[in-house]
């Protein structure tokens, strides 16, 4: 009778020990609590330049918390732009294009996740393509149709031509095809829904996360936009807020302390959109990447 070998005993997975996870999460910590200070940093300074004059602004070192200059620098500021209509151009400008792009990507979004029809893989890749082209080699082109068609100088010229973008259709339709099924869509249809009922009463509502993260990415993108107003606009009245802040920009003469107070405000209702938003913002990135 043979015996057979006693087979050798597993090794033993080593775990981290207890007194190891909590100093790994106070490293991660840390670390995330270093890199929102590094971020929020730049802000912080903007802030305190703009209360201060442009001598102690490049004065070494350089202060580090508020003065007392604001309101001479408020003043300058309205007194070489006019600040508040610039800034208004901007808003006008940017809610304009926000809620049209909304409107149109999510039609073409939806057109491209539920329906079939010939040539749509390679009308959906030729959209595609277009995000390889660089904006720059448009400009000599746009200015010339712009200019043809009249629209120097006025914000049509900029929001007309963007009210689709091939980023805000590629974004929806992925939105769309994942998360929203087609069943749903065909019982309507059954149901006696027209299509644009569809869309108004299934795709929009359904669609509210990635409509608000393509929403603020549009309004922020737009708010910022600087050289699509600077080929468009002619006169200081139609300026956007960035175009008015390059103004105040000299080879020796830049007043600082008005430019970073100018800046502030421009940038002031950012953050407050991004810190209302920013949670919606997550959601519609990561919502359909988890889905089907």
């Amino acid at each position: 009778m043979t015996s057979t070998p006693l087979a050798a005993p597993a090794a033993r997975t080593r775990r981290p020990s207890r007194g190891t996870r909590p100093l790994s999460r106070a490293a991660a910590i840390l670390l995330l609590v270093l890199g929102g200070i590094l971020t929020l940093l730049p802000f912080y300074f903007m802030f305190v330049f703009a209360t201060h004059p442009r001598q102690e602004i490049f004065s070494l070192p350089p202060p580090t918390w508020f003065g007392s200059n604001l309101e001479a620098n408020y003043n300058s500021l309205l007194e070489r732009t006019p600040f508040w209509r610039n800034l208004w151009n901007s808003l006008y400008l940017a809610t304009l294009t926000t809620a049209t792009t909304l409107f149109f990507c999510t039609l073409g979004g939806y057109a491209f996740a539920m329906y079939s029809f010939k040539g749509k893989k390679v009308l959906f890749n030729m959209l595609l393509a277009t995000l390889l082209i660089p904006s720059t080699l448009n400009i000599v082109p746009f200015a010339l149709i712009m200019q043809a068609m009249g629209w120097i100088d006025t914000p049509r010229a900029l929001w007309v031509p963007g009210m689709a973008s091939a980023f805000g259709i590629f974004l929806m339709r992925q939105y769309i095809g994942t998360a929203i099924p087609i069943e749903l869509v065909e019982a309507a249809r059954i149901d006696g829904c027209s299509e644009f009922g569809i869309f108004r009463r299934i795709i929009a509502p359904l669609s509210a996360p990635a409509l608000a993260t393509l929403g603020l990415v549009t309004f922020v993108q737009s708010w910022n936009s600087f050289l699509g107003p600077l080929i468009i606009f002619r006169s200081a009245d139609t300026y956007t807020a960035p175009l008015a802040l390059r103004t105040l920009q000299g080879i020796a003469n830049t007043d600082w302390g008005a430019l970073m107070c100018g800046v502030a405000l421009t940038v002031l209702p950012l953050l407050i959109l991004f810190a209302i938003a920013s949670r919606r913002l997550i959601d519609g990135l990561t919502s359909g990447a988890i889905k089907g």
